[in-house]
């Protein structure tokens, strides 16, 4: 396995059981690819992800949209000898509603700079171009830990 392979899985799982990140593994997201340059992942649906009415609670389609961008910020942070991001804004535009199947989220910069950046993060069914949502978050790049009460959010080593 070549350095940015083993790098990119090594994110891959990281972003996956990273233990702040329970709620989001409790959601059922499912990254496929993280990298300081995009952040992939998919998510099957089930009742708990719905509303009263049968559709998609809105709150899924802005954890997606913060998942990403966070995870996709974090890897490019750490990347440059910064210890994290944390999230200022997230604006979320719900376009569709959708009542079950696989929807899948892709989140790609617009922005890295030295102390914040800005993401896109585009919502579609599973193997389809069909947009459910879409929306943009705004990360501050932490440089200390004690920025955020001492702890750190590094990748396992040998990453």
């Amino acid at each position: 396995m070549t350095t940015p392979d083993r790098i990119r899985s090594g994110v891959v799982a990281w972003a996956g059981n990273f233990p702040s990140m329970d709620f989001d593994n409790w959601l059922g997201i499912e990254f496929d690819e993280v990298t300081g340059s995009r952040a992939r992942a998919c998510l099957e649906l089930a009742p708990h992800h719905m509303q009263p009415y049968g559709i998609l609670h809105g709150g899924i389609y802005c954890t997606i949209v913060e998942t990403l961008s966070s995870v996709g910020a974090a890897a490019w942070a750490m990347e440059q000898g910064m210890v994290g991001v944390v999230g200022v804004h997230n604006a979320t535009d719900f376009l569709r509603s959708v009542r079950e199947g696989t929807i899948a989220g892709e989140a790609t910069p617009i922005h890295q700079g030295r102390t914040q950046q800005l993401w896109s993060v585009t919502i579609t069914v599973a193997d389809s171009d069909r947009v459910l949502a879409r929306g943009q978050v705004r990360l501050q790049n932490l440089r200390d830990a004690e920025a955020i009460g001492g702890i750190t959010s590094s990748m396992p080593s040998g990453v």
